[in-house]
C-alpha cells in the first residue's frame, strides 16, 4: 500500500511539473501534422504580437519615459506558450529584426538590424530569451493559474530582463557614454537610462498578468465544461 501510494504521489508530481500551458488548453492538438501547423502558427502569430506591441507607447505620469507593451508581451508569450515554444518563438523575432525589420521599440526603417541590437537595447533582447524561457517553465508548473505565483513569475522575468540590460549599458556608459556634468557616476547614469523611469509601467504591466492569466484559466475551464 506504502509503494502504491508513493508511486500515486510521484505521478502528481510528474503531473504539476508538466502542467498544460494556456496555449496547449486553448487549442488541443496532440500530435501529427496539425499539431505542427498550430506550433508555427503560434510562432509567426507570437513574432506579430511582439513587433506590434514593441512600437505601442502610451504616456505614464509622472514618469517622462512612455509605457510600452514589449515586456508585457514578452512575458505573456512566454507563459503562454511554454519554455520551449516561448523560446523559439523570442529567437525567431529577434532573426526578423536582425535582417533589418523595424520590430523594436527604439528601431526605425534607418536604424535596425545587427547595428541596432549591439547599442543600448543589447543586453535587455538577451534579458528577453532568458525571461521568456523563466516564464514558460514557470507556466509548466502552473503559476500563471494563481495571482500571487503568476505575480512572482514576472517579478522574476523583469529582474532577468533588467540583470542583462542594465550590465551591458552600463558597459557603454562607463566606455564613453558618461555625462559627467549631468550624473554623479556611470551607474547613476545606466540607472537614469535604463532602470528608474520604466518601474511604474512595469508594476502595472505585472500586476495587469497577475490578473489576467488566472483569469484567462477560469475561462478556458469554463469552455471545456
Amino acid at each position: 500500500m506504502g509503494e502504491q501510494q508513493a508511486r500515486q504521489a510521484r505521478g502528481r508530481g510528474e503531473s504539476r511539473a508538466r502542467a498544460a500551458v494556456l496555449s496547449e488548453a486553448a487549442f488541443q492538438v496532440d500530435s501529427g501534422a496539425a499539431l505542427w501547423a498550430k506550433r508555427v502558427a503560434l510562432v509567426i502569430l507570437g513574432v506579430a504580437v511582439l513587433a506590434i506591441a514593441a512600437k505601442v507607447k502610451a504616456p505614464m505620469w509622472p514618469s517622462p519615459v512612455p509605457i510600452t507593451l514589449g515586456t508585457f508581451a514578452v512575458l505573456s508569450i512566454g507563459a503562454a506558450y511554454g519554455p520551449q515554444l516561448g523560446l523559439v518563438t523570442m529567437l525567431s523575432y529577434l532573426v526578423v529584426g536582425a535582417v533589418g525589420f523595424d520590430v523594436f521599440a527604439g528601431s526605425s526603417a534607418e536604424k535596425n538590424g545587427l547595428a541596432y541590437m549591439l547599442g543600448g537595447t543589447g543586453g535587455y533582447l538577451v534579458g528577453y530569451v532568458m525571461a521568456v524561457f523563466a516564464l514558460g517553465w514557470f507556466a509548466r508548473r502552473g503559476w500563471d493559474r494563481n495571482v500571487l505565483l503568476m505575480a512572482a513569475a514576472m517579478l522574476i522575468g523583469n529582474v532577468l530582463i533588467y540583470a542583462p540590460g542594465l550590465a551591458w549599458l552600463q558597459y557603454l556608459v562607463a566606455g564613453g557614454l558618461f555625462n559627467a556634468e549631468q550624473f554623479a557616476s556611470p551607474f547613476e547614469q545606466t540607472l537614469a537610462w535604463g532602470l528608474t523611469p520604466y518601474l511604474i509601467g512595469d508594476g502595472i504591466k505585472l500586476a495587469l498578468a497577475a490578473l489576467l492569466f488566472p483569469l484567462l484559466w477560469r475561462m478556458v475551464g469554463d469552455a471545456r465544461t
